[in-house]
Formats: structure tokens, sequence, C-alpha cells
């Protein structure tokens, strides 16, 4: 069997050519690939040292929140040279998550993917131990994927290497299955210090803080949108927020500083107060750190002219609590 194979199957069903480039960072993808690729030179069979090396690349690469598409799969296909079966089903796995919590793929799309590779250790004897991994890794991304988080962490927790990096995705995901189940109180305790120790390497990866919003702390929710806005997490975040700050409706209105800051920028570059309406919605939320926080940014606001006007126009056409936070803003 050539397990080559599964990167090629995940790289077909991905067409990872500008479908998520987008994704932060401190380097374009474009700028970024070519010179990875040249250097780890994967058509040729790499040493043992330059492996381990490209290896170690790609993790300080990811803690600087330099991850681009692809990336996993280099990965993968690194590890598959070095006889790290398990390694690579489960950073082919770490690239598909990354395009899901984009919005590249639905969870049908990466549970397919997950089973095209699968298929190829149908004739994988129970002698291959490597091979058996590798089909071990990825039953138990599917176990995680779909949010059966024993039989994850069943399947994945005896396939942690002794010296494994702290930080390493196949970490991350066993710290997630602990957090998840919540059955054991101190395991849970020292997973959730643990958690919020490896965030350098997943600063622009959305999933990770879901989870510890999920998890943790609902203050994780508000990189989570700022992230991506539009993303698979974002809306489970804003809902995540809202329950934090006693909102029982209309939490889907919630929006960060940052998107309050975007669209208030929006407004004044071009010059269209009307830009503002956006926000509406969150200011005839009960009282929360965003709408207090977009109260004073239109505060400032109301100062000029035409925002001015603009208020006192949208002011009187408003009622019930919006009506009241737009006279706030005109008393400044």
């Amino acid at each position: 069997m050539n397990f080559k194979l599964l990167t090629v199957r995940i790289a077909a069903a991905a067409i990872l050519v500008n479908v998520y480039a987008a994704c932060p960072g401190p380097e374009s993808p474009a700028a970024v690939i070519p010179s990875f690729v040249e250097t780890t030179r994967p058509e040729e069979t790499p040493e043992k040292t330059d492996i381990t090396e490209s290896l170690q690349r790609i993790a300080e690469i990811e803690r600087t929140g330099g991850f681009f598409p692809g990336l996993g799969l280099i990965e993968s296909e690194l590890r598959e040279k070095a006889g790290d079966f398990a390694g690579a089903a489960v950073a082919a796995y770490k690239e598909l998550s990354w395009a899901y919590g984009y919005g590249v793929f639905s969870t049908a799309q990466v549970e397919e993917g997950l089973q095209n590779a699968l298929a190829l250790f149908d004739d994988v004897s129970p002698e291959d131990s490597a091979r058996s991994a590798g089909s071990r890794a990825l039953k138990g991304c599917m176990a995680f994927n779909r949010g059966e988080w024993k039989e994850a962490e069943e399947l994945l927790a005896p396939l942690l290497p002794s010296d494994e990096e702290p930080d390493s995705f196949l970490r991350w995901m066993l710290l997630v299955c602990t957090l998840e189940q919540n059955t054991n109180a101190d395991k849970v305790r020292s997973a959730r210090s643990a958690y919020g120790a490896i965030r350098a390497r997943y600063t622009f990866f959305p999933e990770y803080w879901y989870r510890g919003a999920l998890n943790i702390d609902a203050t994780y929710a508000e990189q989570c949108i700022n992230i991506f806005t539009q993303g698979p997490f974002a809306q489970e975040c804003r809902i995540i927020l809202a329950a934090h700050f006693g909102i029982s409706s209309g939490g889907m209105a919630l929006r960060t500083r940052a998107e309050i800051e975007h669209v208030i920028r929006v407004s004044v570059s071009t010059n269209n107060p009307s830009a503002l309406e956006e926000l509406f919605p969150l200011l005839a939320l009960p009282d929360n750190p965003f709408t207090l926080f977009a109260l004073g940014a239109m505060q400032a606001l109301a100062s000029l002219p035409e925002w001015r006007s603009f208020f006192v126009d949208r002011s009187l056409k408003a009622s019930g609590r919006l009506a009241e936070r737009l006279n706030f803003i005109l008393r400044s």
C-alpha cells in the first residue's frame, strides 16, 4: 500500500490553492509556500535529520501565527516519509480542521476526507504496527470530528510519543477530549492550565478559541469571533458571550470591540454615518461591555455635525432601549 495516497486524496478533496489564503498570519501563503517547499524538497527521500529540522521549522512557523494552507499536508508527507503514519494522519486532520474553521469545508466534508484516507488501510496487517497506528489515528480523528470525546481519547492517547511537543496538535486534541468530558477534576484543572500555555501556536486557529470559550472561560470567544467573523465557530461564540453577560435573547447581535472599531473606521473613512446602523442591534441589547464600548465610540463621533444630525434623525425614529441609547449619545 502506498500511504502517500493519504495526502494525495486529502489534497484532491481540499483544493487548497487560494481557498483560505486569507488565513491571518505575518506572511502571505504565496510568499511562504514556495520557499518552504523548496527547502523541504518533498519529492526526494530526505534524511531523518532533514525531516526533524523541517518539522521543527513547521512548529516555529505555527508558533509565530504563520500557518498557511497546505502546511499540514507538507507536515503529513514529511512524517509519512519518516515512517510516522500516525503523525501523518494527525497532521492531515490538522489541515482539514484549519480549513473547516475558515468555512472551506463542512463537518461532513471533513468526515469524507478522513473516510477516504481510512479506506487505504483496508489491507493493513496487524503485524504492520506503523500502519496500524496510522489507521488508529484516523479513527481517532474521526471520533474527535464527531465530538465522541471518550472514543477519541482512547484511540489517540496511546499514540502520543513520550517526547511529543507540549503544544503539538495531538496534545491539543487530547486536552480538548479531557475538557469536553469533564469527568476528573484534577485532570481538567491540569488541562486548563496546559491549554492556556499553548495559545501562541494556535493564535489564528478558530477552534482553539472556541473550545476554550466552551470549557474554560467565555473571554476566549472574542478572539474566536475576531479571527473569522463568519466562520462556523463565530456564531456559537456570540451565543457563549451573550449567556456570559446574561443576555437571554438577541445574542447574535453582539459585536466584539474589533468589529465595532471596524464599522466605525468604515463610517469615518467613507464619510457615511449610516454605516453605523449596523451597530444599532448591539445598542439595543441590555448592558454589556461591547454595547458600552460602542456607546463610548459613538459619543466621540456625535461631536461632528454630520454624525450628530444622523443620530438626531435616527433617535426620532427609534423606540425602546435603542432610542434611549441614541439620546444618551446625543447628550455628550
